[in-house]
């Protein structure tokens, strides 16, 4: 019988990122190292540094031995989901009223009502100024 594995999003592990929830990412799997931070040889400032990320990189980079890998194992919680988060997308219909007119008809009402509005003044006491001569 397979085994079920969770599958985390790369956002959901990016928010165990601190020294009481941490996460890191290594090879498409997701690590829970919270109980691990004090016995990490390399220390808990190096586990923290990739927290809440991909650190596959570091990871190899850092050359750790066949015994470390064994024991990264027994922290495994589940895979990263390989379908990307897309974000939803709006679709507009041309029979469907837009807000675009909407805020453009505002914004213009806003940058051309302050002049308007000092023109229309400075008419006024263009005649006024003009009636008392």
């Amino acid at each position: 019988m397979p085994t079920i594995t969770k599958l985390y999003s790369m956002e959901e592990a990016s928010q165990h990122n601190t020294q009481d929830d941490c996460w890191v990412v290594i090879d498409g799997k997701v690590y829970d190292v919270t109980n691990y931070l004090d016995e990490h040889p390399g220390g808990d400032d190096v586990l923290l540094s990739a927290a809440g990320r991909d650190s596959t990189e570091e990871f190899e980079e850092a050359g750790h031995s066949k015994s470390a890998r064994e024991l990264m194992q027994d922290y495994c919680i589940g895979e990263l989901d390989p379908t990307p988060a897309i974000p939803e997308l709006e679709i507009f219909r041309k029979d469907q009223p837009s807000n675009l007119v909407t805020k453009f008809s505002s914004r213009a009402l806003q940058y051309w009502a302050v002049p308007a509005a000092i023109a229309g003044i400075s008419v006024v006491a263009a005649i006024l100024y003009s009636r008392k001569k």
